[in-house]
């Protein structure tokens, strides 16, 4: 039995946990904060109830098999229902499409609303797609990857290699769409993962791919709750949790870690599930950790957002549970956030979440989390005076300028910046996805989940294969394989 400290209880931390306590490892979670889920997070007032971080659930199966492999059952511990439609969404012209749940039904949707033409070419895009998950979403996204070597003895072929085709970006791959719309709507995707579709490769077409064949999918009563399920998991698989916990050294092989005031937690394997660029750059002094510390200067993190969240009084007239707002010209978006002297967008995307789930409003009235892609503290400092407060207004005057004009109804609402991201989760500058996606090697090489350091794993949306709740559960497994049973 190894004594094995997980820093962090974020989803990766959890999924670790879980997994290494099932195999009769002994498990200690080190939380700086004072609860668990990271950027899971809720808030809860007068009734209301907000997810503060993820809004949908996307390939619960990770999750299922996380809880069956482990003696649990998720849908036994959550409710795991459809979101139908996925999402709503509305363009600078006044047009709008509903993608349904039902892959099946999406071309059919983006023909009524583009045109003709428009659902055939989406449906040969996901259709190639396909081919490019069948090549990353095992051999890739489900195992370690140790570099480009990895990568290359991994492609079954020179077509393989051809299909990934790294120099071709989304934007590139989506000017086989002849709407602009449906151009638009491909580019929204490259924000899952914090980048520009102008630098993302095309392969991240396997991200709408992913949404569209195993759907969009809401924890009722909120994502939270699942963040809930899997510490009561943890707690009756004996993990043990020490809250307000913070790391300020891992220590080499065998070592263990340093809390706060210089207090040793020892342990025979540590799991980080710190973001990446604070372990290499702040918590290791080990030489080993020289080659992923260099990397990652080299690695651009990914940008943040910049939320507000609305209790609203009454009832919209055409409720969703997503929609997302689109402006005229999306590239002046991806300018601000990218460009040499990055800013708040003047027009940015809006992303409205507003489940129609009784528990999360009183009777009659709205819960809204609403997220505009927003640049890193630092880049802008959020916390200067009148500058949350003054962006929080001109977001409003967008969603009114949009159709959705909330401002009379408004009870009360909370701001969240990249500067409360940074300091509630310790990602660099708020940066909501670990690193950018922008380019070939940060999308497919993040560090690795076996560190040059013996004895120290990484898991979470820093570390292989990435950010999300499902790929950060996936980082888990391949940490505890890596690690095996005791």
């Amino acid at each position: 039995m190894a004594r094995v400290v997980v820093v962090g209880a974020g989803m990766g931390g959890l999924a670790a946990a879980a997994r290494l306590a099932a195999t009769e490892h002994r498990v200690t979670v080190l939380e700086q904060s004072g609860t668990y889920g990271g950027k899971l997070g809720e808030l809860r007032r007068d009734g209301f109830a907000f997810d503060t971080g993820p809004s949908l659930l996307t390939l619960p199966r990770v999750y299922r098999d996380l809880f069956a492999e482990t003696g649990g059952d998720l849908d036994a511990a959550v409710e795991v229902v459809p979101v139908e439609p996925t999402c709503h969404y509305r363009f600078a012209d006044g047009s709008e499409v509903d993608l349904p749940h039902d892959p099946a039904a999406v071309p059919g949707a983006l023909e009524a609303a583009f045109g003709a033409g428009a659902g055939r070419e989406w449906a040969e895009l996901m259709a190639d797609a396909a081919r490019l998950w069948e090549l990353v979403g095992e051999s890739v996204l489900q195992r370690p990857l140790n570099g480009v070597g990895d990568l290359v003895r991994r492609s079954a072929s020179v077509r393989d290699l051809w299909a990934l085709a790294p120099w071709r970006t989304l934007r590139a791959v989506g000017r086989r769409l002849s709407d602009p719309r449906a151009r638009m709507l491909l580019d929204r995707y490259a924000t899952y993962s914090g980048s520009d579709p102008r630098r993302l490769p095309g392969l991240m077409t396997v991200v709408p791919y992913v949404e569209q064949r195993y759907g969009g999918w809401y924890v009722r009563g909120g994502l939270r709750r699942l963040g809930d399920a899997l510490f009561a998991h943890c707690r009756g698989l004996g993990v043990r949790f020490e809250f307000g916990a913070r790391v300020t050294a891992v220590r080499a092989a065998g070592g263990g870690v340093t809390l706060a005031g210089g207090a040793v937690v020892p342990a025979d394997v540590v799991v980080s599930d710190a973001d990446a660029r604070h372990l290499y750059g702040h918590l290791l002094t080990d030489r080993r950790a020289r080659a992923p510390r260099r990397a990652l200067a080299r690695a651009v993190p990914s940008l943040s957002g910049f939320v507000l969240l609305l209790a609203l009084r009454g009832r919209s007239p055409r409720p969703y549970h997503h929609r997302v707002l689109f402006p005229a010209d999306y590239d002046a978006e991806f300018d601000a956030l990218f460009g040499p002297d990055p800013r708040p967008v003047p027009d940015p995307t809006v992303y409205v979440c507003s489940p129609d789930d009784p528990t999360v409003a009183p009777e009659g009235h709205e819960a809204w989390f609403v997220l505009v892609n927003a640049p890193r503290q630092g880049q802008v400092d959020w916390t200067a005076p009148g500058v949350a407060e003054g962006y929080a207004d001109r977001v409003l005057d967008v969603l009114a300028e949009r159709g959705h004009d909330v401002r009379d109804r408004l009870l009360w609402r909370e701001v969240r910046t990249p500067a409360d991201w940074e300091r509630d989760t310790g990602s660099v500058g708020g940066a909501l996805y670990g690193s950018s996606s922008n380019g070939a090697r940060a999308a497919l090489l993040r560090p690795a989940n076996r560190s040059p350091v013996p004895g120290l794993y990484l898991v979470g949306g820093s570390a292989h294969p990435g950010g999300g709740l499902p790929l950060v559960a996936m980082s888990a497994k391949i940490a505890a394989d890596l690690i095996g049973p005791a």
